[in-house]
């Protein structure tokens, strides 16, 4: 059975840092492609980091130079540092793990975690 479990959600000042983690069971997250979601109240979930299984990595303009994802293959977990929050990137903060094989995509979601950053 497949698992990802975010942890690391809480309350900040903005300025803060928080870390994400995304331990991931029943898969191998270096062979996905793990993405960081987040969804505001009354917003479309947005993708904000992803990492490939080559390493590379990609961010949303709006987090870009506050936001760094990385993998620990020993770990099986995926991290999301976020660095001088501010009170817009407040949302539940999802992880995602992606593939596709030749039967279709295959798609995993953890049950989030809540960012709540204060002015």
């Amino acid at each position: 059975q497949v698992q990802l479990v975010e942890s690391g959600g809480g309350l900040v000042q903005a300025g803060g840092s928080l870390r994400l983690s995304c331990a991931a069971s029943g898969i191998v997250c270096s062979s996905f492609t793990m993405d960081w979601y987040r969804q505001a109240p009354g917003k479309q979930r947005e993708l904000v980091a992803h990492i490939t299984p080559g390493g590379t990595t990609n961010y949303a303009d709006s987090v870009k130079g506050r936001f760094t994802i990385a993998r620990d293959n020993a770990e099986n977990t995926v991290y999301l540092q976020m660095n001088s929050l501010k009170p817009e990137d407040t949302a539940v903060y999802y992880c995602n793990a992606v593939r596709g094989t030749s039967y279709g995509k295959i798609d995993y979601w953890g049950q989030g975690t809540q960012v709540t950053v204060s002015s």
